[in-house]
């Protein structure tokens, strides 16, 4: 039974979520919100990232350079479609992109999703726990303790709770960003 692989699991579905937030609008410019954006060129779908240069210039303006001209409209393209409520304003191969301050609707909306992010989080952490529980029944069964299957499954709960609650403090704090006014 190997309690660190359990625990590495664990936290890629925390590292996963991070990204997931990460990518949710709050008022201010990040280039991480442009991170879930795929454009369609050179017959595949490639993440912006790796087609353009992206900066923050200022708190309320996006950058991004794009660093082949002809992928310029196709990185417009999918910035419009991926809606984000993000219109950028093309200038040769640079496209600004205004960040508008969110309304009281939108923002609710920006909420509820990150509380979906967080749930599917808690749901992949709770898989890890259980596949981890079993995996010690298993091994109880093989010859091993009583003792030590209970041992092992007080660990994993141990921490299935220290990361449901590392999730619950990040939604926490993604929550406060958004609802900032």
């Amino acid at each position: 039974m190997d309690l660190a692989d359990i625990k590495r699991r664990m936290a890629g579905a925390v590292t996963a979520l991070r990204g997931e937030l990460g990518g949710l609008r709050t008022g201010r410019a990040s280039a991480s919100m442009l991170d879930p954006i795929h454009v369609d060129v050179y017959g595949a779908s490639m993440p912006l990232n790796q087609l353009a240069t992206i900066s923050v210039p200022e708190p309320r303006m996006l950058s991004v350079q794009v660093w082949d001209r002809s992928n310029a409209q196709a990185v417009d393209r999918a910035i419009r479609e991926a809606n984000l409520g993000l219109n950028p304003i093309m200038e040769g191969q640079l496209l600004r992109i205004p960040v508008p301050d969110l309304n009281a609707e939108r923002r609710q909306e920006l909420v509820k999703v990150a509380h979906k992010y967080a749930e599917q989080a808690k749901v992949a952490v709770r898989h890890v726990r259980r596949d981890g529980i079993d995996q010690a029944k298993k091994e109880q069964k093989d010859g091993g303790s009583l003792d030590d299957e209970k041992k092992i499954a007080d660990q994993i709960q141990k921490a299935t709770d220290a990361t449901i609650a590392e999730i619950d403090q990040l939604l926490a704090h993604k929550e406060s960003e958004i609802t900032q006014v």
